[in-house]
């Protein structure tokens, strides 16, 4: 008897400990087990405290009248299915007749409490079935991202969401995306996981960095065309236009429209061409985008016209050509002038990290959700790389990406040197590499040739 309470007293403090110091490695020794038996067992009692059944059919209770039975009780939404996950536990919920996915989506903070869980978000999969996410402890303290991730083409695994899934930032379904953050909000750390996740596949990477490259150029051996000021920068969007004239005149000479071809072989973009024809799809950069709006003199103010001319014609035309933007910045709104929020309604996707004012946040999601509005302002500055993510639809996440030290994304970019394609349109503007003995070189096209 001895031995048995010494044995449960060391398991009952090694699991305090665990739940304290490492709350991953609590949920998948203790907490799974646990938090499956608590729902299983309350679930009944819980879906009906939370108004989540619904009265027994008319044919149950006439049968209990005949039969001389107790009359049934309230039915809660039947479990389909039932799954443990490394971060929590997933119920695949079939809906009775008059209940909404709306309900179960309201009564989210109910289940947490009821439950006893970290937390409860829910999504409608289809008609009558609704897909409960719960959340043993919080994930997004302490990233760590799952070793089974999606490979797919243009699909970047970034960030970890609040659920316990993985964040893609997909070019294929959104072209386009806005990022917005304070200083010291964690959006560098973000676009270093972009770059890193970048990396590896076959895409040709363009960056636009206006603060004398500080934060891209280390990443140069990746990177088909970077720029450092916005006179260079004006210029290689004039050549990314360029490159998207030519590729559209690719794919008009490709598309084989002829009543002999099946219409889905007819190409409407690059990705609709045969493998050995298809140009490489570029993702554009731009680390600080107000530095490309701000003028001070006529000449900058031409420039600046310029600049925007360019971003917007990129965003309006450039998918198909499989052109994609990342636009980044600290605010971006109507003040930064002319062709701003026309820029800002082709950007899809909308990532706002902390920001130091309601306006801001409006800025990224005020024609989307307010709740992502609310959700933004209520970061704490404490948590670096915590964001809102969302996209056109209303839906939106908060998700935090792993920490990346620039020196990890250095490296990435460097083993992965050798995939970075030589772009005719975009070879003046080819970072030029230098050993440590040898001073930097400037950026800029216009660099005078050292000795």
């Amino acid at each position: 008897m001895t031995a048995f309470t010494v044995t449960l007293v060391l398991v009952v403090a090694a699991a305090g400990l665990l739940r304290w110091r490492r709350p991953a490695w609590y949920w998948l020794t203790f907490g799974v087990t646990l938090a499956a038996l608590r729902v299983l067992v309350r679930y009944a009692s819980v879906m009906d405290a939370c108004g989540l059944t619904v009265p027994p059919s008319r044919w149950r209770l006439a049968l209990a009248r005949v039969t001389n039975r107790p009359m049934p009780d309230s039915r809660p939404p039947r479990i389909l299915r039932f799954r443990p996950t490394r971060t929590g536990l997933v119920l695949r919920l079939g809906l009775r007749p008059g209940q909404d996915a709306f309900d179960v989506a309201a009564a989210s903070d109910r289940l947490r409490h009821s439950f006893s869980m970290y937390g409860v978000t829910s999504r409608e999969l289809r008609s009558g079935v609704v897909e409960v996410r719960m959340t043993g402890y919080d994930v997004l303290k302490r990233v760590q991202m799952p070793t089974k991730l999606d490979t797919r083409p243009m699909l970047v695994p970034v960030a970890l969401r609040e659920d316990g899934s993985v964040h893609y930032r997909d070019y294929r379904a959104v072209p386009h995306a806005l990022t917005l953050g304070a200083t010291e909000s964690g959006k560098s750390v973000y676009q270093r996981n972009l770059v890193a996740g970048l990396a590896p596949m076959n895409v040709a990477l363009v960056g636009i960095d206006c603060k004398q490259g500080v934060e891209l150029f280390p990443l140069a051996r990746r990177f088909s065309a970077l720029a450092d000021n916005p006179d260079t920068a004006a210029d290689l969007l004039d050549a990314l236009v360029s490159r998207m004239d030519g590729v559209y005149q690719l794919i008009r000479d490709e598309q084989r429209i002829t009543a002999t071809v099946p219409d889905a072989e007819i190409a409407a973009d690059i990705w609709d061409l045969p493998a050995h024809l298809r140009p490489v799809p570029v993702v554009v950069l731009v680390d600080e985008v107000a530095e490309l709006a701000l003028f001070a003199s006529k000449d900058q103010e031409k420039r600046r016209d310029r600049i925007i001319t360019a971003l917007v014609r990129l965003a309006q035309l450039g998918r198909a050509a499989g052109i994609y933007l990342e636009i980044c910045g600290q605010r971006f709104g109507s003040e930064l002038g002319k062709g701003i929020t026309m820029l800002r309604a082709q950007l899809t996707g909308r990532t706002a990290h902390r920001v130091n004012d309601e306006t801001s946040a409006n800025m990224a999601f005020g024609d989307i959700s307010p709740d992502a509005v609310l959700a933004a302002i209520q970061i704490p500055a404490e948590l670096r790389g915590l964001a809102i993510a969302g996209d056109s639809t209303g839906g939106w996440h908060r998700i935090r990406a792993p920490h990346t030290s620039l020196r990890q994304a250095v490296n990435t970019c460097n083993r992965h040197a050798d995939r970075t394609p030589a772009l005719p349109e975009l070879a003046p503007f080819r970072p030029e590499l230098t050993s440590a003995t040898e001073a930097p070189v400037p950026l800029s096209k216009t660099a005078p040739a050292t000795a």
